[in-house]
């Protein structure tokens, strides 16, 4: 049974940095394969992994929406599906990568939405790690991978708003019943050390921090020079960092 480690945030806090940055962690510390699997319509976790997509899972399931009066027999179908999803799969340096892509548009075929989850569902045991960067709804830990994740990461910039926002998140995998082993904040882009007034409202709001991420001019390097976090030095803050959030928990 593999181990998930899911990571929520609202856009622009680098939370699918912190994602790729986990990756490179696991994968450094030996820990065995990992799947990423990017579940943000908005992410771009392959551009921090370094590694081109040509097939998402949402337009797999767009075809095979359109193809679907052809298609006779269970079976039949049930093949199409894991075909399309190993296909889609892009293998990496010690993990695979799967996206996930846009959400089903008007009249949505829920028979290939169900094989999808359930194939998905089944190749994710296949690997030791599961690390799923999500959308800040989350729509798709509840319905569209798995909703039973043993760490659900929320990031956070350092900004009152984005407390706020990462509280709001923690409520929802509530309401949606997301069922996770320990649910924890990571504050990153801190310049020196956390404000108190926002460790204030972080306790106030019944978040735990787990801890912060600084601001690292080598992730700044790897953006723009278009690396990936493989291109990372060892001794980079944040990959640290990120380790020692980590083992805090357990992971490494």
């Amino acid at each position: 049974m593999s181990k998930k480690i899911a990571i929520a945030g609202k856009g622009g806090v680098g939370k699918t940095t912190t994602a790729g940055l986990i990756i490179r962690n696991l994968i450094d510390a030996n820990k065995g394969t990992v799947l990423a699997l990017d579940a943000d319509p908005n992410s771009n976790l392959n551009e921090v992994l370094g590694v081109e997509i040509s097939s998402t899972i949402g337009m797999i399931r767009e075809d095979f929406k359109k193809n679907a009066p052809r298609m006779t027999g269970g079976i039949f179908k049930d093949q199409m599906v894991e075909m399309n999803v190993h296909q889609a799969l892009v293998e990496g340096a010690g993990y695979d990568l799967l996206v996930m892509g846009r959400g089903e548009g008007p009249g949505c075929y829920c028979a290939a939405n169900n094989l999808f989850k359930i194939y998905i569902d089944t190749l994710q045991d296949n690997y030791g790690w599961v690390v799923m960067d999500n959308e800040a709804g989350m729509e798709h830990l509840s319905r569209r991978t798995t909703s039973d994740v043993d760490w659900l990461l929320i990031v956070s910039d350092p900004s009152p708003r984005g407390i706020l926002t990462a509280a709001r998140i923690k409520d929802l995998a509530g309401e949606l019943n997301v069922s996770a082993g320990e649910i924890h904040l990571i504050v990153g882009r801190v310049d020196g050390k956390l404000d108190s007034r926002l460790e204030k409202s972080i306790n106030e709001k019944g978040l735990n921090l787990l801890g912060t991420i600084n601001i690292d001019d080598s992730i700044y390097e790897m953006d723009l020079g278009g690396g990936s976090v493989f291109d990372l030095p060892g001794d980079s803050k944040a990959l640290l960092q990120v380790r020692s959030l980590l083992e805090k928990i357990g992971v490494v």
